[in-house]
């Protein structure tokens, strides 16, 4: 129970810190691009390229992160479909799919898995799970539906190595998967900008509250609470019953694979949404929502399951 509280303390702390700054006006009309952009751009390539170098590949072979997997894939897919009918835009679902299955695995999952799963590397297949397969793919899709898919074929396909947060991973992952040692004046500097990543995507985050309407109301109502309802109760509903009925987990397995579900909407999908001028409310309000609304689940949870 206390690395719930303990989590959500520390990220509410720092967004709190970015709402003053933006009534401050202390950074300027052009503050939270800045910062958006040196997260998207700079800091989390570094720091996601740091994780994964150092990151023992083979947790990814498992069970559980085959149940996360297929959590993610029920979520998103909900998500799809209802956008396609409702004709919402490739964009702005993509980013509602994102927000309806992308949990936050690192600045809140990681002291979450420390003090209620007893070990922070429970987090690590599912941080590589979002890292290497779903943010590139999504990015891709991003970067098509907003007009990159002009121009001749290599270049539609070559996509995903002009993003810089696919960059970032991929590089790590190579590394990790060659055994190479990044030596440490390339690691160190590297390490330092990554630092910047998390606090930046928050204050971003924060800042982009100041003068904001109440999370759920406008044009983007139906995709927030549609993404808001599958993140904090869909995908961990589908996480139990793949780990229980289908795999057969029990005890502190089960409760890793639905803890980690339950974990809300990551702040890096505002940063996403921002850099690429779609579905920016819809991100925000959906980050907002599920992360007040995984406090009482995560109790539940841990609770039933604990």
């Amino acid at each position: 129970m206390q690395g719930v509280l303990t989590g959500f303390a520390v990220i509410a702390v720092v967004i709190g810190v970015g709402y003053a700054i933006g009534r401050r006006g202390y950074l300027g009309d052009h503050g939270r691009e800045v910062l958006t952009k040196l997260a998207f751009h700079v800091a989390s390539p570094a720091l996601l390229f740091t994780t994964l170098a150092q990151t023992d590949l083979s947790v990814i072979f498992s069970s559980r992160l085959l149940v996360t997997a297929l959590s993610t894939a029920a979520a998103a897919g909900v998500f799809v479909a209802v956008g396609a009918v409702r004709r919402w835009g490739v964009g702005r679902t993509t980013i509602g799919a994102l927000c309806s299955s992308y949990v936050n695995s690192g600045n809140l999952g990681i002291p979450i898995a420390v003090y209620v799963l007893g070990d922070a590397s429970l987090v690590a297949p599912v941080l590589l799970f979002q890292l290497v397969g779903v943010t590139p793919i999504a990015l891709t899709i991003l970067d098509l539906s907003g007009g990159g898919g002009k121009g001749p074929l290599w270049r539609r396909l070559l996509t995903p190595l002009r993003n810089p947060i696919a960059v970032g991973s991929l590089a790590g992952v190579a590394v990790s998967a060659t055994g190479l040692r990044v030596p440490a004046p390339v690691l160190d500097p590297l390490t330092l900008i990554g630092g910047m990543s998390v606090p930046a995507v928050l204050l971003a985050f924060g800042i982009s509250l100041c003068g904001s309407t109440m999370p759920g109301r406008g044009p983007d109502r139906h995709p927030v609470l549609l993404s808001v309802a599958l993140k904090s109760l869909g995908q961990p509903a589908a996480a139990w019953a793949l780990a229980a009925g289908v795999f057969g987990l029990r005890g502190a397995p089960l409760l890793d694979v639905v803890v980690t579900s339950a974990l809300p909407a990551a702040q890096n999908l505002y940063t996403y949404a921002s850099s690429y001028g779609v579905g920016e409310r819809l991100a925000r309000d959906s980050i907002l929502l599920s992360t007040v609304l995984s406090v009482p689940v995560l109790v539940v949870v841990a609770a039933l399951l604990g």
